[in-house]
């Protein structure tokens, strides 16, 4: 049987979250948009819309985007009350219009985070996640060229769950689906991704005490292990990366914890 991919037309009602910036008042507002193709992706509505508004002389609806192809993480939008949308294992730009009915009620809204401050409509400053890299999530050994890497031997476990630990594209979706808005499936995945390699050994104690320590600094929550993150991580990363680096982090507090103190004033012992 082939399979009937023709598009329909359907038609919205897209309620959008409308705020002009961080210190303005912020409330939703309704728009139609008719006539759609269902093979539209949820971006590419928004375009549709937006060129609505800007006929009208209205202010267009801002939001984030990039590649569109759910590579960046740049997309990051509430539909629904659901990071990305109905889908699963999928970016806002990877949603279309065929996951909803004809005459849906579409709600729209950026990511809610302390930690990630509102700019203008869906729009949400994330540089706290590059804050949290900055603090650790690199390799400061040379690693050479691609024959001296692949000189390296890696156990095939190990080299396969630094692949999925690596897929995270740091959209902030584990963060807007927790309740307590915690970033730990966040920092987990780039945690685990270098502390599986080789060449993340030397600095894998000093980095998940950084990356975890710089977490909490910037007012992410606490995880309570519901693993909303995990559901609604548009590259599926597992919620088994947190527990992997919370045992990294132990490990690392108490070799940190009982690592002898040099004399304070530079002496040896007399």
């Amino acid at each position: 049987m082939v399979a009937d991919n023709s598009s329909k037309s359907l038609s919205v009602t897209l309620r959008v979250w409308r705020q002009a910036g961080p210190a303005a008042p912020g409330r939703f507002v309704d728009y139609p948009a008719r006539n759609l193709n269902s093979n539209m992706s949820f971006l590419e509505m928004l375009d549709v819309v937006n060129d609505e508004l800007t006929k009208q002389g209205e202010e267009p609806i801002a939001f984030a985007h990039d590649c569109r192809e759910g590579i960046c993480g740049t997309c990051s939008c509430t539909i629904n009350g659901k990071p990305h949308g109905p889908g699963h294992g999928i970016a806002t730009c990877q949603t279309y219009l065929r996951s909803f009915k004809d005459g849906d009620v579409i709600v729209v809204e950026p990511f809610r985070a302390r930690a990630f401050p509102l700019v203008k409509d869906l729009v949400v400053d994330r540089s706290a996640f590059d804050q949290i890299i900055q603090a650790g999530g690199f390799i400061s050994v040379r690693t050479g060229a691609a024959p001296d890497a692949n000189s390296i031997p890696v156990p095939k476990p190990d080299a396969d769950l630094a692949m999925d630990a690596a897929a995270c594209i740091g959209c902030g979706a584990c963060v807007a689906a927790c309740k307590n808005a915690s970033a730990m499936l966040f920092v987990a995945a780039k945690v685990s991704q270098l502390g599986l390699l080789p060449q993340g050994q030397p600095e894998r104690d000093q980095r998940v005490l950084a990356m975890v320590g710089k977490m909490d600094e910037l007012g992410f929550g606490n995880c309570t292990n519901q693993y909303e993150c995990s559901a609604a991580c548009p590259k599926s990363i597992s919620h088994d990366f947190i527990a992997r680096m919370n045992r990294d982090y132990l490990k690392a507090s108490l070799r940190s914890a009982l690592k002898p103190t040099s004399n304070a004033s530079g002496g040896g012992a007399g």
